[in-house]
């Protein structure tokens, strides 16, 4: 298969792991990737598009192929955003736009990393804001998408981050309380993230599926 790719999100800590192996990836042809700021990649495979993400709509009458696979890790903190309104923006808007925008140019499968504990009757606002966008990507009529919610995050990011290095530790110390029913709460590294994604592209069922941390860490290994 020669598929096109589009990757939101390609500098956090799942996206840029992803889009190494996309890279590599034989079954793709194309990886077009929407950033923000340059990543400092080149590839005969890699079409870069650095934009403004407020004027999504601009850059997208300047696009027009078909698209066969939409991966999302577009995500921010509260630390980082500021304001609940940037960060529903960020974590809500944004990916919504591009859902919408791929679909009508064909796009069948959309990949999206969202949180553990989604609910968008949640209380906790970033569990809701996440809750929110799964159910709107789910109804915009995509053959499939896939929605991983992956639990504490391992491996190296940018900025520093104390809840997770202080997860880390803690399970480090004590894995073995992560079994049976806590097993969905197991830290997973961010390149397992990726891998279980690029997995699930290839090898496609219709319908909306909700992968947990644990789940995604099989598909990883298969």
């Amino acid at each position: 298969m020669d598929k096109t790719a589009l990757l939101i999100g390609a500098t956090g800590l799942i996206g840029s792991h992803l889009l190494q192996i996309l890279l590599a990836e034989p079954t793709y042809k194309k990886i077009i990737v929407f950033t923000r700021k340059s990543i400092q990649t080149t590839h005969p495979k890699l079409e870069e598009h650095v934009l403004d993400f407020d004027r999504l709509e601009d850059h997208f009458r300047t696009i027009n192929i078909p698209i066969d696979d939409v991966f999302s890790c577009l995500g921010t903190t509260i630390k980082k955003a500021r304001t609940k309104e940037t960060m529903r923006k960020i974590d809500v808007d944004y990916p919504l736009k591009v859902a919408k925008w791929t679909k009508q140019l064909g796009a069948n499968h959309f990949l999206l990393v969202s949180a553990l504990n989604a609910n968008a009757q949640s209380k906790i606002f970033y569990s809701k804001i996440k809750g929110e966008l799964e159910e709107k990507v789910t109804r915009i009529g995509f053959q499939t998408v896939s929605i991983f919610r992956p639990s504490l995050l391992l491996g190296s990011r940018t900025e520093f981050r104390l809840g997770e290095k202080a997860g880390a530790m803690m399970y480090s110390l004590l894995p073995f309380l992560f079994i049976g029913s806590l097993k969905k709460y197991k830290a997973i590294a961010g390149e397992t993230v990726a891998l279980a994604m690029c997995k699930t592209a290839n090898n496609p069922q219709k319908g909306i599926f909700v992968i947990p941390s644990h789940k995604i860490e099989e598909r990883a290994k298969r």
